[in-house]
């Protein structure tokens, strides 16, 4: 099965899988997430919004 490509509206640029760092509460997590080579722009899938980022916003409220 082959990817849809994902092209920044910016640039017109393929995005590409990299590192990336967010902070919620004064905490810090990553995830690979695509971005934009040239401008940086991010591309934030449903699933890792409604998933892992979800989870760790919860567990933190928590706390």
């Amino acid at each position: 099965m082959e990817e849809k490509k994902i092209i920044c509206c910016r640039c017109n640029k393929e995005l590409k899988p990299e590192k990336t760092y967010f902070s919620y509460l004064g905490h810090s997590y990553h995830a690979d997430i695509m971005r934009c080579p040239d401008c940086g722009e991010v591309y934030i899938p449903e699933e890792l919004v409604k998933g892992r980022m979800f989870e760790v916003e919860t567990m933190l409220e928590d706390k």
